[in-house]
C-alpha cells in the first residue's frame, strides 16, 4: 500500500495531508484519490506533479509500497 502525501491545494481539496492507497501505478493512485475525495481534487490533480520516492513520475510508473508526493504548482523566489 502506497503512502500518499498531499501538499497545499491538493491537501485542501482532499481534506487531509496524508492517506494510504492500494494501487499499482501512479494513475491508479490518482483514480483512487478522486474516488475517495471528489471532483475538486480531480481538478487540482490535473495541475500537480507526482513524485514517487523522490523522483518525478508519470501515470504508468509503479508505486507498490512507495511514498508518493502530490505537489501542486507553486511560486517562489
Amino acid at each position: 500500500m502506497a503512502t500518499v502525501r498531499l501538499f497545499a491545494a491538493a491537501a485542501e481539496a482532499a481534506g487531509c495531508e496524508q492517506t494510504s492507497v492500494d494501487a499499482v501505478t501512479v494513475g491508479d493512485v490518482k483514480r483512487r484519490l478522486v474516488d475517495a475525495h471528489g471532483e475538486e481534487l480531480a481538478r487540482v490533480l490535473r495541475q500537480c506533479a507526482v513524485v514517487v520516492e523522490g523522483r518525478r513520475a508519470s501515470d504508468d510508473d509503479p508505486v507498490g509500497d512507495a511514498v508518493v508526493d502530490v505537489l501542486p504548482p507553486f511560486a517562489g523566489g
